[in-house]
């Protein structure tokens, strides 16, 4: 059993050297949530409220409910930079030495994610620490509850950006895809605003929103900060994820590379 895991803790310890080592990387990924927590959600905090809707019991403020948001997109952007170093470590050759070790080549994909998957959470529960921190009245057993929606959406983030780096075989076409994909899927979410305000706003809008896999991400995220550990629909993203990880392991077959 050892052996089968001594792999996963070397890729998962590559990883947050290398996160450790970019300092930058752990202050952009902070900066970005808390820019619009600090100051957007505090603007409109006194004016904009959120209805009672589940999970919510009662009306909240909307610092309270755009924390999810933020705490998926700090997922979504570190989905796509690990994502981004991929196709730097196929550039540089660093791929092809981690596709001889003695493992699998599928191994070695989902114990990358794995490892990108943990460093998202860290990252994610750094922000929610800080988001207390400033005042946001959110439930202590949502630290617990929102564990393994956080995993979830962090893996399925990650997947995505997998599949989409093992199309790209240049960093500036990868970074310039990067932006297409990122921005799309916050603005066009629940992330910033509930679903029913979009449709008051634009039918067209509200359906992007509905059919977009990033507000699903979102809403397990937020019912997890909000007692409900596992929602019907984190049950379906995990039973997929079961199903096609292990393909992932065709993107980067070797004339691929």
């Amino acid at each position: 059993m050892s052996e089968f895991f001594r792999p996963l803790i070397v890729i998962v310890e590559r990883e947050f050297a290398r996160f450790l080592a970019q300092r930058t990387r752990l202050l952009s990924a902070l900066v970005r949530p808390l820019f619009w927590l600090l100051v957007f959600a505090a603007g409109f905090k006194s004016t904009l409220g959120i209805a009672t809707q589940p999970p919510y019991a009662t009306y909240v403020t909307y610092d309270l409910y755009v924390v999810p948001g933020l705490v998926a997109m700090m997922c979504l952007f570190n989905g796509m930079q690990s994502s981004l170093a991929m196709v730097y470590d196929r550039e540089s050759g660093a791929m092809k030495v981690l596709m001889t070790a003695p493992i699998s080549r599928c191994r070695v994909l989902i114990f990358k994610l794995i490892a990108a998957t943990l460093v998202s959470t860290v990252q994610a529960y750094l922000f929610i620490g800080i988001a207390i921190a400033v005042g946001i009245n959110l439930p202590w057993i949502g630290l617990l509850t929102a564990l393994p929606a956080i995993l979830i959406s962090a893996f399925t983030l990650g997947l995505a950006g997998l599949v989409l780096a093992s199309r790209f075989r240049g960093l500036e076409n990868f970074a310039g895809v990067m932006n297409f994909v990122i921005f799309p899927a916050f603005f066009l979410s629940s992330a910033l605003y509930p679903l029913w305000q979009l449709r008051e706003s634009s039918e067209l809008i509200y359906w992007i929103s509905v059919f977009n896999p990033f507000t699903h991400l979102i809403e397990i995220i937020r019912f997890g900060m909000h007692g409900i550990a596992m929602t019907p629909t984190g049950w379906i993203t995990l039973a997929v994820l079961v199903v096609i990880t292990p393909a992932a392991g065709y993107l980067f077959r070797p004339e691929a590379q």
